[in-house]
């Protein structure tokens, strides 16, 4: 669904990660959906309306080629669609124990730390690595010299 309004769409952005915030404690990785509340919709979500109300864009032109990139985006969707069942695949293969085990006696939060600074380390900071060069490339992108 296309909303004509900006503001609109991203408070329809807030509810979708509210609800895959739910989903997440459903799971029961009560971490990851409380700092998916956090995150995007208290920080991420406020900055995007802010920045989306000062600037006070004008949709209308904007919508005139939609129609145009329909082929594009329906590619993206099934190149996605095929990286997901990749995924589950692998998944499904995985010996890996994707949560606490209860009986243990260790909380969602103490184990994720544990996994994430102990296996999964090198793909942990390649994230870093890769964040951080993406937020200098946008800092170069909207630099802009002055006279």
């Amino acid at each position: 669904m296309s909303v004509r309004n900006p503001v609109h769409a991203a408070l329809s952005l807030v509810l979708t990660f509210f609800s895959v915030a739910c989903v997440w404690i459903i799971a029961g990785a009560e971490f990851l959906g409380v700092a998916l509340i956090l995150v995007y919709v208290g920080a991420v979500m406020v900055l995007f309306l802010f920045v989306v109300m000062m600037l006070d864009i004008n949709v209308g032109p904007m919508r005139t080629g939609f129609v145009r990139y329909l082929p594009f985006g329906l590619l993206v969707a099934v190149v996605m669609l095929v990286e997901i069942l990749v995924l589950i695949g692998i998944k499904a293969q995985m010996s890996v124990p994707l949560s606490a085990d209860p009986s243990a006696g260790i909380s969602n939060v103490e184990w994720l730390a544990t996994s994430l600074f102990t296996t999964y380390l090198l793909p942990f900071e390649t994230a870093a690595v890769i964040l951080t060069i993406a937020v200098i490339a946008a800092v170069m992108l909207t630099l802009r010299k002055r006279g």
